[in-house]
């Protein structure tokens, strides 16, 4: 099912090295192989939650993006950032983000494998976790675009419910052509999405947004709107449209911002600067002012929030996607490092303190992949009211927990390889910088703590859902029983006295989100690793660092189900 191809020793017609600088004991590039085909949990997922008709291009998409020439795609990406062009050589204002032709060549290939609007295109049972494993493998090696690719999947449920808007932009946006050309929507092949919600002076506060949207007096039915304002973060203001929050005469309003107008004119987005990130480098996020800039409203007026928060839902599951992907690539170039290279007189995968620190790195991942898949089949088209309270919690639960997890596993596997590993030619310095993003979009740790207090208060039979979902293992680990009772009767104390409940939110949602990764691991994974989970997690020898595994644990078959027939 793996093809693997070492490319070892000197390059072809290369002078011969001199004695000293024969290299020995280095990994071979970890390249060409199946990047589906290799990861078993995320393989596992696919088929228990629906999706096995969608293997045969996952393979192909493994394939694809495991190939030595999309790594090397995807290195340009990274070290040649996108690049504002705010006037054309005459003066004019132009706003453009220039990108290497390799990051056009990354996401066009997402596009055309679907990863931004295919479960919404062909909503068959099932679509949503084929779709979700799609953007894993992409984001796992380039996650820069997938910045992207989950707003034009986000915004696909806000636009549906607004048929009014939504004609003139569901088409485009369920086409898996990508065409990056500055022209008339109405003119492009294919249409992704931003959006444009924080403000300098509020940030997660979307609610004391300065910007202000004045109706178009000519404009009959009373959509079209003037914005003047700025957002603080403008995220890929390369997209063809956003949608933006801004107060109209009613308040706080969703619009929907082209950046070219049906006549081909430019619409009044004037792009600041581009943010000098941490990680994320291959992405373009921006500060933009509007100033009379066209808009058409989305949704109710006075209701933006609720408008919008339908999109926010679907990129909070795709931070998640996101931060498992990073996961997998993090412990899959630790293992490969270690199964390829020998101290102190044997392979480091088989000297017992580094099999514990790679399997542990291996429980974290697999945790995170059964959650994902299992939060996304819960987006399935049609899945019904049970399901839809279920991921209302699920969603801000495990969205908080992964992310937060992301940045100390990407570093545990940084360490796995010592100095290569700290050095920017390995993979590893960059998924440390990128995961905290993760943690950051969409409602940092605090502001999804308080979500889901909010969400309990608002819809108590969410909780009643969640709860329920720990119910199928009821009865299967006393010490997860343990773990649940004790959730469960300290959440409902907290809720009693809300300055108790803000004081503990991290504690219950830290809680709530590690027995559902361990009731998934019992349903879902081999006993062994489940069995290791809970105890490593949950139990008495649980420790505060990677690598801290009970007794007993079976960490050669643990780290072997990651990585056993990738070399």
């Amino acid at each position: 099912m793996t093809v693997i191809e070492h490319r070892t020793g000197p390059r072809p017609g290369a002078p011969a090295p001199h004695p000293t600088h024969v290299v020995t004991n280095q990994a071979p590039p970890r390249e060409n192989l199946d990047e589906y085909g290799t990861n078993t949990p995320l393989a596992e997922a696919v088929r228990v939650f629906g999706a096995a008709w969608h293997e045969p291009e996952l393979h192909e998409i493994g394939t694809l993006v495991g190939s030595e020439g999309f790594q090397t795609v995807t290195e340009q990406a990274h070290t040649s950032p996108p690049v504002l062009r705010t006037h054309d050589r005459y003066g004019n204002r132009i706003d453009e983000v220039e990108f290497h032709p390799a990051y056009h060549e990354v996401i066009g290939a997402a596009v055309r494998h679907g990863t931004h609007t295919a479960g919404w295109a062909d909503p068959k049972p099932g679509a949503a976790v084929a779709r979700a494993a799609s953007f894993m493998l992409f984001a796992q090696i380039e996650p820069g675009h997938a910045c992207p690719m989950s707003m034009s999947h986000a915004v696909v449920p806000v636009l549906q419910r607004d048929p009014d808007v939504g004609k003139d932009w569901l088409p485009g946006l369920l086409s898996r052509s990508y065409d990056p050309r500055t022209i008339a929507p109405g003119a492009k092949s294919g249409l992704i999405f931003g959006m444009g919600m924080t403000e300098k002076q509020g940030g997660s506060d979307v609610r004391a947004n300065t910007t202000r949207a004045v109706p178009v007096t000519s404009d009959p039915e009373g959509r079209a709107h003037l914005l003047t304002g700025h957002k603080w973060f403008f995220s890929a203001p390369q997209s063809d449209a956003f949608l933006v929050l801004a107060q109209a005469e009613a308040g706080l309003t969703c619009f929907l911002v082209p950046r070219v107008l049906a006549d081909g004119t430019r619409n009044t987005i004037r792009v600041q600067r581009l943010k000098n990130k941490l990680g994320n480098k291959s992405n373009a996020s921006s500060e933009v002012e509007f100033d009379g800039t066209w808009g058409v409203r989305v949704g109710e007026p006075g209701r933006g929030v609720a408008t919008i928060i339908e999109m926010v839902n679907h990129t909070r599951l795709d931070c998640v996607l996101g931060t498992t992907a990073g996961m997998r690539q993090s412990v899959s170039e630790a293992i490969w490092h270690a199964r390829h290279r020998s101290a102190f007189g044997a392979r480091l995968s088989e000297q017992p303190a580094m099999a514990a620190v790679l399997a542990d790195l291996a429980l974290e991942t697999e945790a995170a992949t059964w959650t994902s898949l299992r939060l996304a089949h819960a987006y399935e088209s049609g899945s019904g009211e049970s399901e839809e309270l279920f991921r209302r919690l699920a969603t801000a639960v495990s969205k908080y927990w992964i992310c937060k997890r992301g940045p100390h596993h990407a570093y545990e596997a940084l360490e796995c390889l010592g100095g290569n590993g700290y050095t920017e030619d390995w993979p590893l310095a960059r998924r440390y910088r990128e995961q905290p993003v993760m943690a950051v979009w969409e409602g940092s740790g605090n502001v999804i703590a308080l979500d889901v207090l909010r969400g309990i208060g608002r819809t108590p039979q969410a909780l009643d859902a969640f709860w329920a979902e720990l119910e199928t293992t009821a009865g299967a680990s006393s010490v997860l029983d343990a773990h649940v009772r004790r959730v469960r009767r300290e959440l409902a104390e907290n809720l009693k006295d809300p300055v108790a409940a803000q004081l503990r939110a991290r504690a219950s949602v830290e809680g709530m989100a590690l027995a559902l990764q361990a009731s998934l691991m019992l349903r879902h994974a081999p006993a062994a690793s489940a069995e290791a989970f809970v105890a490593a997690r949950l139990g008495e020898e649980r420790g505060h660092q990677y690598g801290v595994l009970p007794r007993g644990t079976g960490t050669a078959a643990i780290v072997e189900r990651h990585f056993g027939d990738a070399g």
